[in-house]
């Protein structure tokens, strides 16, 4: 890489042979979301390396309101808001939600996004106030009522779900360890208080 150069190998054993391919100057930008599976040595060989965070909800408010003016729509800022607390922190999420918003928005012969079409959006897409959809009430509901809140294996939760493991620990807990719905122990997943109260629960497992 640091060399500008391609080696390309060319055959099998002792008649193999080498050709090297003289490359122009680039900048070569790598981006994953599983930086442990890269090893060492070719992570440390890029010269900058960044960590990207999710975003707040005044950057979101910002993207929200950039898309739904693209759309020729107008929103309050009431609106904007409860769109950006439902959008997870990701900028996709939140233009997922506007586009399918103004959807609603249009139905209903509007063209100003107020709070209450968020909000009749969001529950007809089973979106609650904090972002959370189907497969994370699931996951929730699922070791709160058969496992009193945890601890419970990785393993058994993708069986209970459906789901294959490496997608549950991709996809749904990021943002539930973030919020602090849930810990993720030595002995298994634990629900935290908030999950009990956000299920509407006892607030404390110990008393399940």
């Amino acid at each position: 890489m640091e060399d500008f150069r391609l080696d390309i190998v060319i055959g099998d054993g002792p008649s193999a042979r080498t050709i090297k391919i003289e490359l122009p100057k680039f900048t070569l930008v790598g981006a994953t979301t599983r930086m442990g599976l890269i090893s060492n040595p070719l992570r440390s060989r890029f010269g900058i390396s960044f960590a990207l965070r999710f975003y707040t909800h005044n950057e979101l408010i910002d993207v929200i309101k950039r898309c739904i003016a693209l759309y020729n729509f107008n929103i309050s800022e009431m609106a904007a808001l409860l769109i950006a607390q439902r959008s997870r922190g990701t900028p996709r999420i939140a233009l997922r939600l506007c586009r399918r918003i103004i959807d609603f928005t249009v139905f209903e012969e509007e063209n100003f996004i107020t709070e209450k079409i968020v909000d009749n959006a969001c529950n007809k897409m089973g979106v609650d106030n904090y972002g959370l959809d189907s497969s994370d009430l699931r996951y929730l509901n699922f070791i709160a009522k058969n496992y009193n809140g945890g601890p419970v294996g990785i393993e058994t939760i993708a069986s209970a779900l459906s789901d294959d493991k490496e997608s549950i620990e991709e996809t749904i807990e990021p943002f539930l360890l973030q919020e602090g719905f849930v810990e993720r122990t030595t002995r298994g997943r634990i629900l935290t208080n908030k999950s009990f109260i956000h299920l509407g629960l006892i607030g404390n497992n110990s008393l399940l």
